[in-house]
């Protein structure tokens, strides 16, 4: 596989970061979209993987989709490209962070919400300004519900307003705000939370809170507790973190 043109990989065998490099604000096009798919390809194959890391390099996180892939001739192309983003993250079955550096606009900022875990710089804007070009944001307009509410998500949409770190946090779709100064000791610091952890039992953490999504109490009740017993429990990583508690030890873990 070539080297990526347009993005900037890192890996050192337990967290993966995607650096977003198309200057000069790192707006996606079809052929960065296909290396940003590719690369998350091999992230949801890597088992070893603990962390996701995804942010841009420069002043900007990302300000968008390309306006030209928007046009009749590339738009069928475009939106099935960027589709693939999501139903990619969504596969992915580690924490992924979204480290928003700066303007994160359009379609920069639904590849933001599609990610578990949203910590902005305290400079950091943020909006979804498609209406002012005559266009709907396709996946926030599904994932922004889910964050905001229908009321806000309408707001966001419609209004096409920018926000400032702190308004997103408070709104509910930014989960940390961080100075400039302090803002990549966050970002390591979460990762670093994380990464103390069995890759195996990340995995099976995120997919328990999935599991249950869509279904009632009662059934989710029962999804998550036989997962807990017929899964979670017959590993080997599960019995290895009793054994280092009763023990007071670091565990070693297996990842089985």
């Amino acid at each position: 596989m070539a080297e990526p043109k347009f993005l900037k990989i890192e890996n050192n065998g337990q967290v993966a970061r995607i650096i977003l490099d198309r200057p000069k604000h790192n707006v996606l096009d079809i052929p960065m979209m296909n290396e940003l798919n590719a690369q998350l390809e091999k992230i949801a194959a890597d088992e070893e993987l603990k962390c996701v890391v995804i942010t841009g390099e420069g002043r900007s996180f990302c300000a968008g989709v390309e306006v030209a892939d928007h046009k009749p001739d590339n738009v069928d192309a475009m939106v099935a490209t960027f589709n693939r983003i999501f139903e990619l993250i969504n596969m992915i079955d580690i924490p992924i962070i979204a480290a928003v550096n700066g303007a994160c606009l359009g379609g920069g900022m639904e590849v933001a919400i599609a990610c578990d875990i949203v910590i902005a710089s305290e400079k950091a804007i943020l909006g979804q300004p498609e209406i002012k070009l005559g266009f709907f944001p396709p996946y926030a307009a599904l994932r922004l519900p889910e964050l905001v509410g229908p009321a806000k998500a309408i707001e966001i949409v419609t209004t096409g307003q920018n926000y400032t770190a702190q308004e997103a946090h408070d709104l509910g779709f930014v989960s940390k705000v961080a100075s400039i100064d302090d803002f990549q000791a966050t970002i390591d610091g979460q990762v670093k939370q994380i990464c103390h952890a069995s890759p195996l039992i990340i995995r099976l953490n995120k997919r328990a809170v999935k599991r249950h999504i869509g279904t009632n109490f009662f059934q989710g009740v029962d999804l998550v507790s036989n997962y807990f017993l017929n899964t979670m429990m017959k590993t080997e990583d599960t019995l290895e973190g009793i054994a280092s508690f009763e023990e007071k030890r670091r565990p070693v873990w297996k990842n089985k």
